[in-house]
């Protein structure tokens, strides 16, 4: 070979790798000139357009030599499973998540000699497996999963991963009260190559788990046609969640845009989600061969960020607009709660309305200004009264947690034709505040409308501190009084 041009394709290999080395540091978000960490920005959104925020909560790396589990949640550690053991035949184990070269495998591997959970997974209309066994033969394949421990509510998630070389999935994915995101599907050597995941597709979905959950339950879907195959390399796939809309991205292109008018009240991503890795079998596509295995779903990283708030309420939005439980995450999940789950517990608690208040207040679903829920007072008809003296919805107690200072409490309202309450009065639990939004008879009809009052607080919450709505019948008509709605309960620090 002529020696300049050895000396050329040499120096071309080396400009090479520094390129692909430079391109995979500043997705992992290492500046160019230290080894130090910057703060990585979404591969769709490199110049920060969006003012975006890293979550580090529920963020993750994947540095050192094991799963950080003050972050995530690991299935089948100590014995312990959250919800489920996996998709039978396969199941979840704790050895099968390894974090090593600054990725987390999660494996899935043939071991014969793992004792299996001894009892059956129903999927759906697939009928139920037998963990370990399929149509009566062992089938010993184990698999991992893992879920953040911290919930988080709109913002941006993403991921660099490659799937395994095999029939058996790489999903990110991520629940929430009655809802489920999938954010990706994605199967690396489907037996089945023309079921719904191939080897060079992509499949999203949106889920509605709200009671009676039955399949299908799936609201929105889009699948991506991909100009490679999943297990082949590394690629970055982000999806960004808002109020009312989902954009899917992969490599920093957003390839779909889902928005809660094309769905309407189907829309169900209105409360805060864990984010969940993991493999599972999918029988429909086919089964793992042994020879297959092992293999690993890598990630890279997973990083949610979200958009910075002046809403001193905005963790909680979405229980202070009705649309679920006010979570205490101090507090662990109970192992056995379901997104469907409406029970009250000790990380999960909802709106309590008085026994004598039922009849005029309901959290309603179709009537909203966000989401798709609302607080709705039904007001009464022809030559009835109110019943009782006043009619309250409260908090529970721990749901308000304010500094001290000077603030703007709002609320959206809509008002139905005729004569409604002239007042709403708002409390303000411990120290308690008492707070009156008047002159209702005064405001549009059939629209929503923001009101809004001062409070000033000398001290901040005290641990109890919560937060009651009230009509009281002194500020009724005697007879006849028209519906009104209440939506999207807000705080604000007054600007000096």
């Amino acid at each position: 070979m002529n020696l300049k041009k050895y000396i050329f394709l040499a120096a071309f290999g080396v400009m090479t790798m520094a390129y692909l080395s430079c391109s995979a540091q500043k997705q992992k978000g290492i500046t160019n000139n230290s080894n130090e960490q910057s703060t990585p920005m979404p591969f769709s959104d490199q110049e920060n357009n969006g003012g975006w925020v890293l979550n580090e909560e529920v963020s993750d790396e994947f540095e050192g030599t094991e799963i950080d589990t003050v972050k995530w949640f690991v299935e089948g550690l100590n014995g312990n499973y959250y919800i489920w053991k996996g998709r039978a035949p396969s199941q979840f184990v704790p050895h099968n998540v390894i974090v090593e070269d600054g990725k987390l495998k999660l494996r899935t591997a043939w071991e014969p000699d793992y004792k299996f959970a001894q009892e059956a997974y129903a999927d759906g209309n697939m009928g139920a497996s037998t963990y370990g066994v399929y149509e009566g033969k062992p089938l010993p394949i184990t698999t991992a999963g893992v879920l953040t421990k911290k919930r988080f509510l709109n913002g941006y998630m993403e991921v660099r991963s490659k799937v395994g070389n095999a029939a058996i999935t790489g999903a990110f994915w991520a629940i929430g009260y009655e809802q489920e995101l999938d954010v990706y599907e994605l199967m690396g050597n489907p037996k089945n190559k023309k079921g719904n995941i191939r080897e060079d597709s992509y499949l999203a979905t949106g889920h509605d788990w709200s009671p009676p959950a039955q399949r299908p339950t799936n609201v929105f879907q889009h699948t991506e046609n991909l100009p490679y195959r999943t297990a082949d390399d590394f690629h970055v796939y982000g999806a960004e969640w808002g109020i009312d809309f989902l954009k899917l991205f992969i490599d920093g292109k957003q390839v779909h845009h889902f928005t809660q008018d094309d769905v309407g009240t189907d829309w169900v991503l209105n409360n805060p989600m864990e984010v969940w890795l993991d493999s599972e079998i999918f029988k429909w596509l086919g089964l793992p061969h042994k020879e297959e295995l092992p293999v690993d779903f890598e990630i890279d990283y997973m990083r949610v960020w979200q958009k910075p708030s002046d809403n001193l309420l905005a963790k909680d939005r979405a229980f202070y607009g009705f649309e679920g439980p006010i979570l205490f995450e101090e507090n662990p999940r109970p192992l056995t709660m379901v997104p469907e789950d409406s029970t009250p517990n000790e990380y999960q608690k909802f709106w309590l309305i008085k026994e004598d208040s039922i009849k005029y207040l309901a959290i309603v679903h179709g009537d909203y200004h966000t989401g798709v829920n609302s607080l709705r007072f039904s007001g009464y008809g022809k030559n009835e009264h109110l019943e009782v003296d006043k009619v309250e919805a409260k908090s529970p107690d721990g749901a308000l947690r304010l500094p001290a200072g000077d603030f703007i409490l709002s609320m959206k309202l809509w008002l139905d034709q005729g004569r409604v309450a002239n007042k709403i009065h708002v409390t303000l639990g411990n120290p308690k505040i008492e707070v009156v939004f008047d002159g209702l008879k005064e405001l549009p009809r059939r629209q929503w409308v923001t009101v809004e009052q001062k409070i000033s607080r000398a001290k901040a919450s005290e641990f109890d501190d919560s937060l009651t709505l009230e009509i009281r019948k002194s500020d009724l008509p005697k007879t006849k009084a028209a519906k009104l709605f209440m939506d999207d309960i807000a705080i604000k620090k007054v600007k000096h």
